[in-house]
């Protein structure tokens, strides 16, 4: 939404999916204290762009990120953190600023912290997550580490397999048990980087549960626009 005759501070190119999209998630509008347009990409399932990394979904990606452009968005981002593998077309065919991924954050996490911690990703498919998508935006995985939610989590079967229903609060304890059990086995770790664009809602409470500083998409782009608004 936006007020008439402002300038959008972000575009959103959005998957194609119907499950919820609650305050904090990328798709609700109130999770921004700035104008969002999105742009629906058609035919973009969630399996096909994390599991298969379709090539052909580029060039109606590449659209999209022009349309919204062409609308007026001060930057560009997308609705799910593995299309770091598309950053650098998307960032090549528009003038304005691309933020395709949370994963843009592992160097800035990688700066605060000290040099013998390492940076903690978790993403919805650790098993899709490839070195393609660390070297699309420019990180390398070295001294990072990466932990998936499990495939029969209540997560995955809402934000892979388009449940249209969502249990928020047992999304929020699987989201907890992930990231205690991830630093449980890796206390080296020294900062959490959430690749999902629907983990967000639940950043507070990891927060809150590890102690540790956690980067999202919200962060990323709220950050982002601070340098980009007058």
């Amino acid at each position: 939404m936006t007020s008439k005759g402002q300038r959008p501070t972000l575009g959103l190119i959005m998957l194609d999916t119907n499950f919820p999209r609650i305050p904090g998630d990328v798709g609700n509008p109130k999770t921004f204290p700035f104008d969002v347009v999105y742009e629906r990409v058609y035919g973009a399932t969630p399996s096909r762009v994390v599991h298969d990394a379709d090539p052909e979904l580029l060039l109606p990606f590449i659209a999209a990120a022009r349309q919204l452009e062409q609308r007026g968005a001060r930057m560009i981002s997308t609705s799910c953190g593995f299309l770091a593998i598309f950053h650098p077309e998307l960032q090549a065919a528009v003038d304005v600023p691309v933020l395709s991924s949370s994963l843009l954050q592992i160097h800035w996490a990688q700066t605060m912290i000290k040099s013998d911690r390492k940076v903690g990703v978790i993403t919805i498919s650790s098993d899709s997550l490839s070195e393609r998508h660390f070297s699309g935006v420019g990180v390398s995985r070295e001294n990072v580490l990466v932990a998936g939610l499990p495939a029969s989590s209540e997560f995955v079967s809402v934000f892979i397999h388009d449940k249209k229903n969502l249990d928020e609060d047992l999304c929020r304890r699987e989201m907890i048990q992930v990231a205690c059990d991830f630093i449980q086995n890796h206390p080296e770790i020294g900062a959490l980087v959430l690749e999902c664009t629907n983990m967000p809602p639940y950043s507070a409470a990891i927060r809150e549960a590890t102690g540790l500083p956690v980067f999202d998409i919200v962060t990323l782009l709220n950050t982002t626009s601070k340098v980009l608004v007058p």
